[in-house]
């Protein structure tokens, strides 16, 4: 069976004030020809659909316009929720949808298989798994689990650890495998030992929350979301990564989508680019009129720009270097002023700063690691 796998749409995001619901059209777009030139009969969409809970009318149209393209007349599509995800609205539409062979998986039951001649598609389903099958008769058995945690799947607080209960969650979606066909957990987690990028929310990534890749043992692949730098972090545990670059600190990655071939047990998997979306690129200088050369020679690109100068830019300076390119979406100048100390706005801080500084200015030190760990996780669940 050829499968597809993509996490991390983040419809709706933008970048500062820059609207990128088109790049994430044009981009989708082009993963589903990539579907009809590749062959592709499953697509594994890894959460993080959205960007925020409730997302803006604009979101969810590109959304099921794009999954009906997805699906096309033969293909199945399998999304779970991500932490940026409202799982109960994610698939509230889900009987419909399997109707047209997209799966759409919140919590803990994938919907039921319907009645359907698409040549792809869920001939069993249950508690956190499905048995897809294509045309030819070729099966995977597909474990799902959206991203989790105590409030989302219900459960009360044990002194079992983080990784124990993805264990046990994850034991529960095999519980119907028959160790022969291809064997695939679909998933949204912070893995340790990942790389992680400005983009992704730090609260997931404050230690709390992390697993060690070794939960994995016994899948042929694991389709990770979350982290929106592609890697492959051992054997078959990968992160396709996000379809665009959303933050400056990836404006060197190249983003693109994991093709998968499963033969018996054995799933090989290529890295195919993809080509929609705006770069972005950073960019530093030590005058106006030099920005203004550099804003010229990178034009249909996103730009943070970086001004040294002696003076801060007057009114006119500033509109003029944004009326250079309208891609220019940051703007920060440093202004040498002898020997002073720079400041830190909080604004910039993530969460842990914050709370170490409070900590500091309340008690006196920097909290333990542990009280710090407590802290990202209650943030997190409330």
């Amino acid at each position: 069976m050829t499968i597809l796998h993509t996490s991390d749409w983040h419809l709706g995001k933008r970048l500062m004030d820059k609207e990128r619901l088109p790049e994430q059209t044009e981009v989708l777009d082009e993963i589903a020809a990539l579907c009809d030139e590749r062959g592709v009969e499953l697509v594994l969409v890894a959460g993080d659909i959205f960007d925020t809970r409730l997302p803006p009318a604009e979101a969810e149209e590109v959304f099921f316009r794009s999954l009906k393209k997805l699906a096309g007349r033969d293909r199945a599509v399998v999304l779970i929720a991500g932490n940026h995800d409202d799982a109960l609205r994610l698939s509230a539409s889900a009987p419909l949808a399997a109707e047209e062979g997209i799966y759409l998986f919140g919590n803990h039951t994938f919907p039921k298989a319907a009645e359907t001649d698409r040549a792809t598609r869920a001939v069993e389903t249950g508690e956190n798994y499905a048995v897809i099958q294509n045309g030819k008769g070729e099966r995977v058995y597909l474990n799902a689990l959206s991203y989790p945690g105590e409030a989302r799947l219900k459960e009360e607080k044990t002194e079992e650890t983080y990784p124990e209960k993805v264990r046990r969650w994850i034991g529960q979606g095999d519980a119907a495998y028959d160790g022969k066909t291809p064997h695939i957990l679909i998933t949204h987690l912070f893995v340790a030992g990942g790389k992680g990028s400005d983009g992704e929310r730090d609260i997931s990534l404050g230690g709390a929350r992390a697993v060690p890749v070794s939960v994995f043992e016994g899948f042929d692949y694991v389709a990770l979301g979350h982290l929106h730098r592609r890697q492959t972090l051992q054997g078959g545990v990968a992160y396709s990564g996000s379809i665009l670059q959303y933050s400056f600190d990836e404006a060197n990655t190249e983003k693109g989508v994991a093709l998968l071939k499963t033969e018996g047990r054995t799933v090989e998997t290529e890295f195919v680019p993809l080509k929609s979306g705006s770069q972005l690129v950073c960019l530093e200088c030590n005058s106006v009129d030099g920005a203004m050369r550099l804003l010229a020679e990178n034009e249909n690109k996103l730009i943070s720009l970086t001004l040294n100068l002696d003076a801060p830019l007057s009114t006119q300076q500033t509109r003029a270097l944004k009326e250079a390119n309208c891609g220019l979406v940051n703007l920060m100048t440093h202004v040498k002023m002898g020997d002073e100390t720079p400041i830190v706005r909080r604004s910039e801080l993530d969460a842990g700063a914050l709370f170490e500084e409070y900590c500091r200015i309340k008690f006196g030190g920097a909290p333990a690691g542990e009280l710090k760990e407590a802290f990202l996780q209650l943030l997190e669940d409330v």
